[in-house]
């Protein structure tokens, strides 16, 4: 099954690549690599989840945060590749947490965008990780990830 038709049966939509909020491109292609830029959860240019994990937002809403960032990371590939479908593999996840003082659980958050990645790619979405948390980010987002691909 090709990764399109996985997402549509997952019922998962990847919308047009989001607009920089500052001086920089969504993703770069160098060679058979694309690199996103640090993608925060917005949904139609809103921004759906703000502020500290464990403190703001419960874990699980970091978590579906982390999600929508995988999505707008899916949306800034796509822009380069025109179809999902060209991504050999899933090299490198990173995503960056919005803590509250004390919170601990950033693999957790970061396993939203994760577990979508291995849904939609299987063994093609293997892929290294890291889960960092910051003071702050972007917006208040409380969530962004950034995707390293291998594409074909």
């Amino acid at each position: 099954m090709s990764f399109e038709n996985k997402l549509k049966e997952l019922g998962i939509q990847i919308p047009e690549a989001a607009k920089p909020v500052a001086a920089y491109v969504p993703a770069v292609k160098s060679g058979n690599y694309i690199y996103t830029s640090g993608q925060i959860p917005l949904v139609a240019g809103d921004l759906k989840y703000k502020g500290k994990v464990g403190k703001d937002l419960p874990l699980e809403q970091g978590y579906e945060a982390a999600k929508v960032c995988a999505i707008n990371c899916l949306a800034a590939i796509k822009s380069l590749t025109g179809t999902l479908d060209a991504i050999e593999s899933v090299v490198k996840v990173v995503g960056f947490v919005n803590s509250a003082p004390g919170f601990t659980d950033q693999p957790k958050v970061v396993n939203g965008a994760s577990e979508l990645i291995g849904n939609v790619f299987g063994q093609a979405g293997a892929h290294a990780r890291s889960a960092v948390g910051v003071a702050e980010l972007p917006l208040d987002a409380a969530v962004e990830v950034e995707m390293i691909v291998k594409v074909k």
